[in-house]
């Protein structure tokens, strides 16, 4: 895990939300929202006056369009154009709670590389959770922390926040990639977007800090989840994860083993080559460990 800057006591705030056909909520939540350096609201090829109504009800709100569709590019494309410390993932259908950001904040500045929000922890909870749903959630959050040796409680759900320096360990999809010709979605632009960044954040080594979160209704207009078709787009993004940490993994040992040096004839080991191979030795190690 690389070294990381110090980071602000205060830091500026980038709520990003991706909407489409939302204006109804976003007329109902923006206002709600606390005091940010910055809202971004990513549309989605809306239909409705979402723009409009946004750029009505808070003026200064940062407007960019997505270049694909499905939410995970979305919220790609909303990274790319942050310019605060701390980055929020924020849904646009009032099920999140704008008093709850603050609460997610401090778990950042108190040591979290990120602040995984879930609904199963003490304090958190769901008004709109099926059961269908629920019990969906609950095994695959179980299968990922079998096959990728995590703890978490609530894999699927998108209020998280974390601070921006880690955008470059999470190696999303770039929003310059074109779409697809035959009008599917990339891996990772869909509703899978909240397994992937969960899994990557894990495979990154960062420290997470789940943070208790009360889910609230969508006020208006109907979900575009599917609980059957998103259900198996985030099993085979658990399995993709795993493939990609262990590929990673595999990389960090060839690096690690190449990175010793020859000894020199003449020089002895100990003052050479020897500290250098257990140190790698050790490096390689540790990694099969993670793997197994």
């Amino acid at each position: 895990m690389p070294v990381r800057t110090v980071r602000p006591a205060d830091p500026r705030v980038s709520v990003v939300i991706p909407a489409r056909n939302e204006a109804r909520n976003l007329e109902i939540i923006l206002p709600m929202l606390p005091p940010v350096h910055e809202v971004i609201l990513v549309d989605g090829n809306s239909v409705d006056d979402t723009v409009a109504t946004a750029q009505r009800v808070l003026p200064g709100i940062r407007v960019v369009h997505q270049t694909r569709k499905g939410k995970g590019n979305a919220l790609a494309c909303g990274f790319e154009a942050v310019t605060g410390d701390v980055v929020v993932m924020f849904d646009a259908d009032c099920s999140a709670d704008p008093e709850e950001i603050p609460r997610f904040v401090q778990a950042l500045v108190d040591g979290a590389d990120v602040a995984k929000g879930t609904r199963y922890a003490l304090g958190g909870g769901s008004d709109d959770i099926t059961i269908l749903r629920n019990l969906g959630n609950r095994g695959l959050n179980a299968l990922c922390n079998v096959i990728l040796g995590t703890r978490y409680s609530d894999l699927c759900y998108g209020y998280n926040a974390f601070w921006a320096d880690v955008l470059p360990e999470i190696g999303l999809l770039s929003s310059e990639l074109p779409r697809p010709a035959d009008g599917t979605m990339l891996w990772g632009d869909g509703f899978e977007i909240e397994t992937v960044l969960t899994c990557r954040w894990s495979s990154a080594a960062l420290a997470i800090t789940e943070v208790p979160s009360h889910e609230k209704l969508r006020v208006h207009g109907h979900s575009n989840l599917n609980a059957v078709t998103d259900g198996i787009r985030v099993l085979k993004s658990i399995m993709h994860e795993r493939r990609r940490a262990v590929a990673g993994r595999a990389e960090a040992r060839r690096v690690a083993v190449h990175a010793v040096p020859p000894i020199v004839a003449g020089q002895p080991a100990a003052a050479h080559g020897a500290p250098v191979a257990a140190a790698a030795a050790a490096v390689v190690v540790g990694l099969e460990e993670d793997v197994a």
